[in-house]
């Protein structure tokens, strides 16, 4: 797929295995990764942070073969999962950072625009989350305030 503001192709990524059972060679059963995944949830990590250790530190390479559920809804049947859903946070912590950027390199113009897209994407994830009501209809993102959203 293509870049959305370039003329560049896209990078290449890894994909998954077309086999949808469950290897072998796991040797935890599905409780017992539901109880990891709690337990890295209370720690604070993000749903992307806790696949990556279990796929690491673990061996569990995929959690929605073993629990036939993702990580998003284990962490939401136990209400561990944050207000504000990941991706967008994410953006807002990389708009926060080129705002502080700017602040010492004002006329950085590419830090700019790069601004200009990240906030962009913000306002559509945002709307987006509002159509799905993962966010309140009142949510409103505010580049002075952002910083208070990710507490």
């Amino acid at each position: 797929m293509a870049r959305m503001y370039s003329r560049k192709k896209g990078k290449s990524g890894s994909t998954k295995p077309i086999v949808k059972k469950q290897p072998t060679w796991v040797r935890y059963k599905e409780k017992e990764v539901e109880m990891l995944v709690v337990k890295l949830g209370k720690e604070g990590n993000s749903p992307s942070q806790i696949g990556i250790t279990l796929r690491d530190s673990y061996g569990i390479p995929d959690v929605k073969l073993i629990c036939k559920k993702s990580v998003t809804v284990i962490l939401a049947e136990k209400k561990l999962l944050s207000k504000v859903p990941n991706d967008l946070v994410d953006l807002i912590r990389r708009s926060i950072d080129i705002r502080k950027h700017m602040e010492s390199n004002k006329k950085d113009m590419t830090a700019k625009r790069g601004l200009q897209l990240t906030e962009s994407k913000i306002n559509r994830l945002a709307k987006y989350y509002k159509k799905t009501g993962k966010i309140g209809m009142d949510w409103k993102y505010d580049p002075k305030r952002a910083s208070f959203l990710i507490e």
